[in-house]
């Protein structure tokens, strides 16, 4: 081709912008059909193909989550954290283990949570309720979303108690366990085989036999060696709970919804019949005295050969009283009536001051995983006796045979509370009660509690 040919040139000129126009509709129908893809792929719900640069439309950590632990240290949640944030880049969670005494504990998270609902300081995304506090703090929580998990798979997950505690007034669920527990019976190994017994019987008849050829005194008739710690208020550590057992044990309806609100009746027959026997382990029985120790010292000391508590007490014996072999079995049963144990555990809860109830509910689902739990069980028991007891039913093969928490696995299918038992101020009430022996004053002072709610 002869380019210094005006003619030639023109063509070429003419050829050459045809290409460029026609490259040019090209490249327009390529990003106009690449938009579109991207627009269709948006609204279906699905995720766009890789860019070669990151997805900025959820910045790394730009949702933060506070998270109020009791029990587990950093160390043993940081991993299980971390987990967590590698799969969802988006969020961050700041954990922080708060110090615990029930009445400073739950006077601090109401306060808190009374606080961020009424927007004058944040409160915590994620807490830890117990499992009988619901009616206190319903009105400051988050229910759970159905797209979380359903009503009748939570059901089917956990152990009934917790579907009864954690069910608000309104049929929604407000928390979630990551553990389980109840009220056992400790022994001291060495004193019952002292006497040719291996265990505790597992009916109260039993009970009261053994406690009281365990009980020993010196030459004063002062108690040396007590048999069963139960009976009075002042020296035992669980005092409230275990009346609240009994309470349960005699089919005592103990609070009732009405006229919309909640009402404590203790008046019934069954009810002082509860307090009577409780009574007669000093009164009657006299395997206790009001003059001893706490029963935790008793027992720490080598002078108690029984008495009652939930499973983390392990901790205080091995850490005070490393010498002491004992052991944790289900507390005696009413044999005339149906099993019932007294539960005390904890669930995680949200805060409805919280902006992003959803995602915290997400985490609080990945916590009570089945491998989550596994992951903390095993951390936890790395450093002591073991992690918190499995609440969920499809996990209690694990550990039904292990020493001390194999006791409440064996418990947790028949384990109930009431509403507002373990509640400080409440506790204080039934305490009064037993101290007065008269439960129509812890009736009343409960009621007007209630009635302030």
């Amino acid at each position: 081709m002869n380019l210094n040919n005006p003619k030639t040139l023109k063509m070429a000129f003419i050829i050459g912008g045809g290409i460029l126009v026609l490259l040019l509709v090209v490249l327009v129908a390529i990003l106009l059909s690449r938009g579109g893809d991207e627009q269709r792929q948006q609204a279906n719900g699905s995720p766009l193909p890789p860019s070669g640069s990151p997805d900025t439309s959820t910045p790394s950590g730009s949702i933060e989550l506070t998270y109020w632990g009791l029990w587990e240290l950093e160390n043993v949640m940081e991993p299980i954290i971390q987990k967590y944030e590698s799969q969802n880049s988006h969020v961050k969670i700041n954990y922080t283990q708060r110090p615990f005494a029930a009445d400073d504990y739950e006077a601090t998270l109401h306060t808190r949570l009374e606080q961020g609902k009424a927007g004058e300081s944040p409160a915590a995304d994620i807490v830890k309720i117990n499992n009988s506090w619901l009616p206190r703090f319903e009105h400051l929580l988050a229910p759970m979303p159905e797209n979380i998990m359903s009503s009748s798979e939570y059901s089917q997950t956990f152990y009934s108690t917790c579907t009864d505690d954690f069910t608000g007034s309104d049929g929604q669920i407000y928390a979630m366990p990551i553990g389980i527990d109840g009220l056992a019976l400790f022994y001291n190994k060495e004193l019952l085989s002292q006497e040719g017994v291996s265990q505790p019987p597992s009916d109260w008849d039993g009970i009261v036999e053994v406690a009281k050829r365990l009980t020993k005194r010196d030459s004063a008739g002062r108690i040396t060696q007590a048999g069963l710690a139960v009976g009075t208020e002042n020296n035992i550590s669980h005092s409230a709970d275990i009346l609240s057992f009994l309470l349960l044990q005699n089919n005592i309806d103990v609070i009732n919804e009405q006229n919309g609100g909640l009402v404590v009746d203790l008046s019934s027959q069954q009810a002082r019949s509860a307090l009577t026997f409780y009574k007669n382990f000093t009164q009657r029985h006299e395997v206790w005295s009001p003059d001893l120790p706490l029963d935790l010292d008793m027992f720490f000391r080598g002078n108690l050969a029984m008495f009652f508590a939930p499973s983390w007490r392990v901790f205080d014996i091995i850490e005070a009283a490393p010498h002491i072999e004992f052991d944790v079995v289900p507390p005696p049963r009413l044999e005339a009536n149906e099993p019932v144990y007294y539960a005390m555990y904890w669930g995680e809860a949200v805060s409805i001051s919280s902006p992003h109830q959803e995602e915290a509910w997400k985490f609080i689902k990945f916590l009570a995983e089945q491998e989550t739990l596994q992951q903390l069980y095993a951390s936890s028991s790395s450093i002591r006796a073991f992690g918190q007891p499995y609440p969920r039913v499809d996990l209690a093969s694990e550990i039904q045979n292990s020493r001390y928490v194999g006791a409440i696995i064996e418990m947790a299918p028949d384990m109930k509370s009431w509403k507002m038992s373990q509640n400080p101020t409440v506790e204080e009430y039934i305490n009064l009660g037993i101290a007065e022996n008269d439960l129509s004053l812890t009736e009343q002072k409960i009621n007007e509690f209630l009635n302030n709610l």
